[in-house]
């Protein structure tokens, strides 16, 4: 895997000093560190998850108490501002035992040998996840660097009330997709299927994720870039095609203007992922009830594939001098039913666990979807055939490039190739000012 050298992590938030390290051999645990002393183990756990305390809790007062693990909860931010926050603790040696963290961001913080190699402690947890959750937490080795939390598979979600008025079908494919929304606009001009977001790099990466797209891998020691792919340029044309022809509308999401949309019908679609319907119920709150969501729309008859837009995971630090436990503690969160039934309950966590996602706290939809009653039960076999991602140690700079590029081609409906290389090419620049080798 790459070798790093000195160097500064110098887009975005991020602006901590990199050590020298090998990314296959970061996080080794084959010393003293990663044996615990027979007193009790006191351990503390950065996360900005909601409600964390009250499931740590049911830790603290069972198998924590009996195997004389305690573990203390530290509220954090998320994002950037987290991975900037342990990179520069663990500079000072004083990262804390466990943290959550994004999937994109173990490869920053695996590359500056932050998190330790779990696999010793955490083998019999590999079979409660899908294949494509446990390889984000593996990096393609052997090595296991976190346990996967919650997921994000890809969905469809559409107004069913207003696809049945238009006589419009769900679309299964990519091309049905497009003359979804050209129907539509013909049928009703002042309404749009959906809308191409600028401002969410995490929907981009999901869709060009489900084409096969691979944005970072190694070449020996080398990083390779591949962000204008054939499989995300074909992405790119697809969306900038829709958005040049007016087939489809280009403001951002999460803004007023989306949200009004939304509620009032005036956009009747969302490619979004198993969180949505939260969104949606603060969103578009007068249309509770009327929504549906099916799988996401495949590029070729007879495929079944989906993409990944968010999750996070429970990784265990290099600066703990209790691994073992810490990595006990994190498969216990992550794959216990107790502890992943509480997580759905006081966090609104979607488990990457299989077996959670069926569990009691999924029998019933969410309170937005009351009309689709097999809601987490599509979700559960969509989640399953999730494409493997291939993140690398720079995500936040590649999406930065992202928001600036293709906002400005959604705006000026210009050529979405130009902004993916764009994209490209700062995250190659990025890598090499930060003394990555990288293959060409």
């Amino acid at each position: 895997m790459p070798v790093t050298k000195h160097r500064h992590l110098t887009a975005g938030t991020l602006a901590v000093v990199l050590g020298a390290t090998s990314l296959a051999a970061c996080g080794s645990s084959d010393d003293d560190k990663s044996a615990d002393s027979s007193g009790p183990v006191s351990l503390t756990y950065w996360t900005w998850v909601p409600g964390m305390d009250k499931v740590v809790d049911l830790w603290n007062e069972g198998p924590g108490k009996q195997q004389r693990i305690s573990v203390t909860v530290k509220k954090q931010a998320s994002g950037d501002t987290l991975v900037t926050k342990i990179l520069t603790a663990h500079k000072a040696k004083k990262a804390p035992d466990l943290v959550q963290a994004e999937y994109q961001a173990l490869p920053t913080l695996v590359s500056n040998d932050a998190l330790a190699d779990i696999a010793g402690d955490a083998k019999d947890a590999r079979s409660k996840f899908a294949a494509g959750a446990w390889q984000q937490t593996t990096l393609g080795t052997d090595a296991v660097y976190a346990i996967p939390q919650d997921i994000g598979p890809m969905m469809f979600y559409y107004r069913a009330d207003l696809f049945k008025k238009y006589g419009l079908t769900v679309p299964t494919t990519w091309e049905q997709f497009a003359e979804t929304a050209r129907a539509l606009k013909r049928k009703a001009p002042d309404k749009a299927l959906t809308t191409f977001s600028a401002n969410d790099s995490g929907l981009f990466a999901g869709l060009a994720q489900q084409a096969g797209a691979k944005w970072w891998t190694t070449a020996g020691d080398k990083w390779k870039v591949a962000i204008d792919d054939a499989a995300t340029e074909k992405v790119a044309d697809f969306w900038g095609g829709l958005v040049k022809e007016g087939a489809i509308d280009d403001q951002p999401m999460y803004q007023p203007a989306w949200n009004k949309a939304l509620n009032t019908g005036k956009q009747i679609a969302w490619v979004s992922a198993v969180w949505a319907p939260g969104t949606l119920t603060t969103a578009a709150p007068d249309t509770k009830g009327k929504w549906a969501m099916a799988p996401l729309p495949q590029w070729s008859d007879g495929e079944n594939t989906t993409g990944s837009w968010g999750g996070s995971s429970t990784a265990v630090t290099t600066d703990s001098p209790h691994r073992a436990a810490a990595a006990t503690f994190a498969t216990w969160l992550n794959t216990d039913p107790k502890a992943v039934a509480a997580l759905a309950k006081e966090s609104g966590v979607y488990p990457a666990s299989t077996s959670a996602q069926s569990g009691d706290a999924f029998t019933q939809p969410p309170a937005f979807f009351a009309n689709q009653p097999d809601f987490y039960a599509r979700a559960s076999e969509i989640a399953k055939n999730t494409a493997p991602s291939a993140w690398g140690p720079n995500v936040n700079v590649a999406y930065t490039s992202f928001n600036d590029a293709f906002g400005d081609a959604a705006k000026n409906h210009s050529d979405f190739g130009d902004a993916l290389r764009t994209m490209q090419d700062a995250t190659v620049a990025d890598l090499k000012k930060q003394g990555f080798e990288v293959a060409q």
